[in-house]
């Protein structure tokens, strides 16, 4: 076991093994915890390869500790579906095989990615069918004892949330519309740092609100070290307001997934 504070992504890392085989890998490399991005094709799979799924995570002997809601296509740009009023339903079925899954392994942190402006759509109209689907989503996962996870994403023009405080008022009106006290920001140093974000601010100011955190090296989005983050600070950082949640590997490793892990011990 490398650490207990960090997990392993398993969509972004040892993506050279297939996908089933990783949780192994990440097991034998050191990790105990994992987390995958919503790892099917659809939004409600086959019934068998939700079984092979939750089957390679027990048989690895890990713990899946985050996990995300249908998000489209990403490989084409899509960044989640809950603000397409057109995909309502799409998502609330996907939230009943979400919801199996993190039952039956233990999981409790699901990121809901919020989805890019649409073409001829009015954006009003895209933020209050995103709002009616956390809504959903915050009560059902609320059943296992979930966390509803509210992203700030680089890279996507179309992608509306791109700061920690865009984040924060998405969560914000989550809490106000529902009460929900179980939709949190999750924190992803990559992300917010590439688009000149202070991820200071929200340690400062509402380190209650973050539910989880995710790291890569910016620019790049590779591991610690071969960017300008300054990691050892906002590692103490989170240890100065009180985080003890876990901290995401979410980056694309320079070589072998296997060789992507030396900066932990330095």
């Amino acid at each position: 076991m490398i650490t207990d504070r960090f997990d392993v992504n398993l969509s972004i890392l040892f993506t050279e093994l297939d996908l089933l085989e990783r949780p192994a890998a990440a097991k034998a490399a050191g990790f105990d915890r994992v987390e995958f991005w919503w790892p099917f094709d659809s939004a409600v799979p086959a019934e068998a390869d939700v079984e092979a799924f939750i089957r390679a995570i027990d048989d690895a002997g890990v713990s899946l500790v985050g996990l995300n809601f249908y998000g489209g296509d990403l490989v084409a740009g899509e960044r989640g579906v809950l603000s397409d009023p057109d995909r309502a339903g799409q998502f609330a079925a996907n939230i009943d095989v979400l919801c199996e899954i993190g039952e039956r392994l233990g999981c409790r942190a699901f990121n809901a990615l919020y989805g890019n402006r649409i073409d001829g759509v009015d954006p009003r109209a895209q933020d209050e069918a995103a709002l009616a689907s956390l809504v959903r989503a915050a009560r059902d996962v609320a059943r296992i004892g979930g966390t509803v996870l509210v992203e700030p994403v680089s890279g996507i023009p179309d992608y509306p949330l791109r700061t920690a405080a865009d984040g924060l008022a998405v969560v914000d009106r989550v809490r106000e519309a529902d009460g929900a006290d179980n939709v949190r920001l999750l924190l992803d140093l990559y992300h917010l740092v590439t688009n000149e974000d202070d991820p200071d601010v929200v340690l400062d100011e509402r380190p209650e609100s973050i539910g989880h955190v995710q790291i890569a090296d910016s620019p790049g989005r590779g591991e610690p070290g071969t960017g300008r983050i300054d990691f050892v600070h906002y590692f103490a950082k989170l240890d100065e307001v009180g985080y003890t949640g876990h901290i995401g590997l979410e980056y694309k490793p320079s070589g072998a997934s296997t060789e992507a892990f030396g900066w932990i011990s330095r």
